[in-house]
């Protein structure tokens, strides 16, 4: 394998461990550092040993092009197998025909037609995060460190995901300490360790840890949970069938919005309805994605609007121009995308900080990309954090300029394969409107009620964490304050 591979560079590494030893004993957070530091120095496409597990690196967009454009390399890396004792095999984590007809059968959950009923959802949530950050505004004076907004954001979208996927709310805003959401915060610890704890990383040895039995106690929980409401819905869905209402009256129709998860009961592949397992898979997975992912992209954009309060101020005038200056006016579907400024300044910041700041393939059989010959078993890794910065691609790349993604700007020469924060191709973010809408609403809800001000060193460099998501070695810090109009 190292025969057929000679062609790719890479770093200095040793028998066994490969390049194990760059890793082992540092934080995170230089781990980041460590793979940018191999791209600069060997170039585009590296080769990175850990173990014998071997590891193609790329932001060749040639090759990134190649990986991501085709269904050639659907299977998605070694990482995600770390995702299947939650979501089984959903479209996520799901390969060849299984993957292909699910997503088939998943689009049309994802027209604007459905996302605008959607918005709905968006706004209530949204107030409520909007209750707790006056809690805080109150506190404000107590304590000179600020507060960590993503704390409350990542509830906010917590209840937004339960409500919109599965058509019921787990109140994790007004109670952050239910069975639920401590399930669901166990599984987010349970990904990091296994992504760096190297006890966690393979199953052999993971299955004795402490954590594998905290794991299976929050499975148990998030399972069950979404198992129950799966079959009260079903229920549901019959009566209303056998009564045989016109949709616009009955229980799925104007007395109940249609969730993501009424869709799925009312789909078949190949002519047959999906069993309640194929249903959770998809409801898992579409709580994952839809939860961490979301807070991290609005805490980050609250980060950089903070850091460059004119950008801030431009949002704000939008937001008024766009809906008035009666704060309790309901955000509209129509008033979302109005909002053309705070849209650039999504797309800026999920260039700076992808909220998936690593994509990856596995390769089934060899193959040949671009002249290079890539052993079967090879995991493929293509990082849009590592794209989004790179100088020949976005000049002054780690400058906040939202103004970079106006239509007619330099962005519109680039590869499509050079901007992709929803991944690209076959496999792109299924629901990656339905998060830029829920993240606009979060954004003018809170920006039309408070200014934000970054309480840490505005200075310094942010030390991320590249894991399943993208994180902050330590929590940003805000404080807020009411806006007068």
């Amino acid at each position: 394998m190292i025969e057929v591979t000679k062609n790719i560079p890479s770093p200095p590494y040793l028998p066994l461990v490969g390049h194990g030893h760059h890793f082992v004993g540092k934080e995170p957070h230089e781990n980041v550092r460590t793979m940018y530091e191999f791209a600069s120095k060997y170039g585009s496409t590296i080769k990175v040993w850990l173990g014998t597990e071997l590891n193609i690196l790329t932001s060749d967009l040639k090759d990134v092009e190649v990986v991501l454009g085709t269904t050639r390399f659907n299977d998605k890396a070694h990482e995600y197998l770390t995702l299947e004792p939650w979501l089984k095999e959903g479209l996520l984590t799901s390969r060849g025909k299984k993957w292909h007809s699910r997503r088939k059968v998943l689009t049309p959950a994802f027209h604007f037609k459905i996302l605008e009923t959607f918005i709905e959802i968006f706004e209530r949530e949204s107030r409520a995060l909007l209750t707790n950050l006056d809690k805080e505004y109150r506190m404000q004076s107590i304590s000179t460190h600020g507060f960590d907004l993503y704390n409350w954001v990542n509830l906010c979208t917590l209840d937004t995901i339960c409500e919109t996927a599965m058509g019921v709310s787990v109140n994790a805003q007004t109670n952050a300490d239910s069975e639920y959401v401590r399930a669901v915060k166990t599984i987010a610890m349970v990904l990091h360790k296994r992504m760096f704890d190297i006890l966690c990383r393979f199953d052999l040895t993971y299955r004795f840890t402490k954590l594998a039995r905290e794991e299976k106690k929050a499975l148990a929980v998030l399972h069950g949970f979404t198992e129950k409401v799966i079959i009260q819905r079903r229920e549901e869905l019959l009566k209303s069938q056998q009564i045989k209402r016109d949709d616009s009256t009955n229980e799925t129709g104007s007395k109940r919005k249609m969730a993501f998860l009424d869709i799925l009961l009312q789909s078949e592949v190949d002519g047959k309805p999906l069993t309640n397992l194929d249903i959770r898979e998809e409801v898992d997975t579409f709580m994952f994605e839809g939860h961490d992912t979301t807070s991290s992209a609005v805490t980050f954009c609250f980060y950089n609007l903070a850091l460059y309060p004119e950008c801030q101020q431009k949002c704000f005038e939008e937001i008024i121009q766009v809906m008035g200056k009666d704060k309790s006016k309901p955000v509209t579907f129509e008033d979302l995308n109005n909002l053309h400024y705070v849209d650039l300044c999504i797309k800026e910041t999920l260039r700076m900080f992808p909220s998936v700041p690593l994509l990856g393939r596995k390769v089934t059989e060899e193959c040949e990309i671009n002249g290079k010959i890539i052993p079967a078993g090879t995991n493929i890794g293509i990082s849009p954090l590592q794209l989004g910065r790179l100088e020949e691609l976005f000049p002054e790349p780690n400058v906040f300029k939202p103004e970079r993604f106006e239509a007619g700007y330099s962005t519109e020469r680039l590869s499509p394969y050079a901007y992709i924060p929803f991944s690209a191709g076959p496999r792109n973010c299924i629901g990656q409107k339905f998060a830029v809408l829920e993240i606009k609403t979060i954004l003018a809800n809170v920006l039309r009620h408070y200014e934000v001000e970054y309480v840490g060193d505005k200075e310094e460099e942010l030390p991320l964490i590249a894991e399943l998501i993208l994180r902050t070695k330590d929590p940003l810090m805000f404080k807020i304050k009411p806006r007068v109009y």
